[in-house]
Order: C-alpha cells, then structure tokens, then sequence
C-alpha cells in the first residue's frame, strides 16, 4: 500500500472518531502550548536580565583592587610601576590608577555638601573608561586640568530638591582629613568645572555619589605615589579571562582581587538557562499525559477495529501496511497538535508576559539598577521565539505520539485474522 493512500486511511479513520480525536489532539496542544510559552517566556527574561546586567557594569573594564576574599582586605597600595606592568599586557587599551578619599567635606559660601568619595583621577583616562557613565549636566571636561580642577556628583550637588551646591565657575572648599599620628585637616579651593548628570548606580557603585580632584592633586594632600584602585580596559569583554590571568602573574598569591563582570554575567546567564530548561522539562510533562492518552485512545481503537483488520489481513496487507496505519494516525495527532500549539503557544506567551511586565511596573518597576533613562533597565520581559524550541517542541510533540502509539499499533499488526474476523 502507498504511503498516500496509508494517510488517506489514517485520516478517514480519525475523521470518524472526531469527538475522540479532538480530545486527543487536545492534550498534544496543551503540551506543545505550555513547551512555546514558557520558552520564549523564559528566554525573555534571560535576555532581560543579561540586557540589565550589562548595563550594570562596563564589560571592558577590569576592576583590580588589593586583598582578597580569602585573605581579606590588603592595606597595601598600588605603585605607578604596577601600573606600567598592566599596561603592558596585550589586549589592554587603557589603564587608570585612581585613590579613593573618604571623609571629605565641601563648603560653598554658606552651602555644605558632603561626598561618598573623593575620587583622585586622570581625567583623560579615567573618562575614557567610564565614557557611557560619566555624562555632564553642566560644564565638561577640561582639556588640560589644573591641580584645582573639581567635577562634582550629581547628587553630591543636589542639596534638596529645589536647590544645588554649586555651579560651573564657583570656588568651593574641600575638607580632608588626613589619618595620620596625629591626624589633621586639610582644607584646599577647587574651581568648578564641571558638574555630572544623574546616571544612578551600577552595580558597584554610584558615581552620583562621587566628586573627582586630580590624581597629582590627591598624592599632593597625603604624601604619596601609590594607588588605591586600578581599572584596566581591554579590548575585547571575550579576552577577559586571559587579560585577567596575565595580571594576577604580576602580583603574589592573594594579594590582588580582579573583578571581572563578563564572568559574572555569564554565570547567571547559566543559571538562568538551567531554570528556563527546568520549567520548559514540567511543561513537557504534560505531552507526557497527553502520550498517555493517545496510548489509551489507540488501544481502544484497535479492539473496536479488530475485524477491520482482520479483512485487511485476510485480503493481504501485510503486518508492516497495519502498523504503518496506525502510527500515520498518531503521527497526523501530533502534527496537527503542533499546528495548533505552536501559534497558540506564541499568543499565550503574548498575554503572560503583558501580565508580568505589569505587575512588574506596579511594584516600583522603574527603580532599576540606573537612574539614567538612557540606561535604565526595562522592566518589560519580551517573549523571544527561538526557530530551535519551536522545531524541537514540534518535533517532540510527534515523537512522543509515536512511542506512545507504537505498542496499539503493534498490537493491531501481530492479530490472527482468523481471530480478527471471529471477533464480535
């Protein structure tokens, strides 16, 4: 028997049995629905989530800081030539030493303001690295920064919500207090160049929060060359890896700590791929009913078609032509369950996800990892439809309707004709 006319059978067959054969297909859509929703779904986030997170850090900057978790934090600093060192490395393009002055005080006439940190900084290079982050509400960088150059934090100047600190132009006082046997204060005027825009917090720190005096001006106050941070830029997130143990070579063991966000990103980007096969192995579970089902559907099938087959047999057609039969019948239920589920799948993942990015947005949505609207994370998880989960649910969907089928068509291939026929 052709393979045309085997079809032509099959789909008779189940045209005949249309109420049985609609709740059959039934449970392959629902599997296949729940396969393409929480996929896409899944995928969605994990693209969200990795989006936000790269917006949280600048992927091409490593972040060398002294110590380690291990060994806990290092008093000791950083000195030029382990700058030079860095520099050295293949694939670096930038790198930037910076000291960290806490405790600073600011006075402008009878304006008080205070600062996280005092960031002692090349400008050039320092702006350089942190290009996205780093824009100006008023003013802009110096092209050639004097030792009292100051650039201000957007928070740092916001006094209240009406009023600022200071304004391009002013001179205002910087209190430091330098730690030393016994400490003393040192109070020096910088000229106001410039003043940054909101960009909110990474994930490391807020720059908001921050105010930047020159590198020689910050070794000036406390006597010294050496370093608190360095950033080193490379050329390529991908390389970071490399970059990074080239680095650790310079310094003993536990004496460094590198943080390096391409790592981090990529291990929750695993995790959240785990998660997302997870959920998409219990919606799987339902086609697993919906096999259960055909299996059960089929079975019936043969013993109400017993003599049916057993003319077949009688006038010829061979055990191969009967099993063929019944596994088109199974094979069209599975085809036409993925037909259906797969656009279905589509247009429920549509409906969850206008459902989350809104609950999402009712719970304070926006107060994202940056305040910055050109970098402010959505809150909006889009479904992302993959050509590879579409395939694969649709070809599982079909697989699993034939191991299901298998054992009714077997069955109804190996009757004895003569007991076929004497079947009442």
């Amino acid at each position: 028997m052709r393979l045309k006319q085997t079809l032509e059978m099959a789909l008779e067959n189940l045209k005949r049995r249309r109420f049985r054969t609609s709740l059959t297909t039934l449970g392959v859509v629902i599997g296949i629905t729940a396969i393409i929703a929480l996929s896409s779904i899944g995928e969605g986030f994990r693209l969200a989530v990795k989006t936000n997170m790269e917006q949280g850090f600048e992927l091409d900057v490593l972040t060398v800081i002294p110590g380690s978790i291990i060994g806990g934090y290092s008093y000791q600093k950083f000195t030029d030539q382990n700058v030079t060192s860095i520099r050295s490395i293949q694939n670096v393009t930038t790198v930037t030493p910076i000291m960290q002055i806490t405790g600073a005080s600011l006075k402008n006439g009878d304006k008080k303001s205070a600062a996280l940190v005092v960031a002692a900084v090349n400008f050039t290079d320092f702006w350089r690295i942190f290009r996205n982050r780093l824009a100006f509400q008023e003013g802009g960088l110096p092209s050639s920064p004097k030792n009292d150059t100051i650039i201000i934090g957007h928070k740092v100047n916001t006094v209240n919500q009406t009023g600022t600190f200071a304004e391009v132009g002013d001179q205002v006082n910087v209190t430091f207090t330098v730690r030393s046997v016994p400490p003393f204060t040192k109070t020096l005027t910088f000229n106001v160049t410039g003043i940054l825009a909101e960009s909110g917090s990474s994930i490391l720190t807020s720059f908001d929060y921050w105010v930047f005096i020159p590198l020689t001006t910050g070794r000036d106050i406390y006597q010294t060359e050496e370093s608190d941070v360095i950033f080193a830029q490379v050329n390529n997130p991908e390389i970071s890896d490399k970059v990074t143990d080239a680095i650790e070579a310079l310094f003993p063991p536990f004496r460094i700590t590198i943080i390096v966000p391409i790592t981090f990103i990529r291990q929750v980007d695993h995790i959240l791929n785990l998660i997302q096969i997870f959920l998409t192995s219990i919606a799987a579970i339902s086609l697993l009913v919906a096999g259960i089902g055909i299996m059960n559907i089929m079975t019936v099938s043969v013993m109400e078609r017993t003599r049916e087959i057993g003319i077949m047999k009688a006038i010829g057609a061979k055990e191969r032509t009967i099993m063929t039969m019944f596994l088109a019948e199974t094979i069209l239920i599975g085809l036409a369950g993925g037909l259906i589920g797969v656009p279905t799948g589509y247009g429920v993942a549509q409906i969850l996800t206008m459902i989350l990015s809104r609950f999402m947005l009712n719970q304070g949505g926006n107060n994202g990892v940056l305040s910055n609207p050109e970098r402010q994370p959505s809150t909006t998880v889009n479904p992302v439809f993959s050509l590879e989960w579409t395939v694969g649910a649709l070809v599982f969907g079909i697989l699993i309707c034939v191991i299901f089928g298998w054992y009714p068509a077997r069955k109804a291939a190996k009757l004895d004709p003569v007991q076929a026929l004497r079947y009442e």
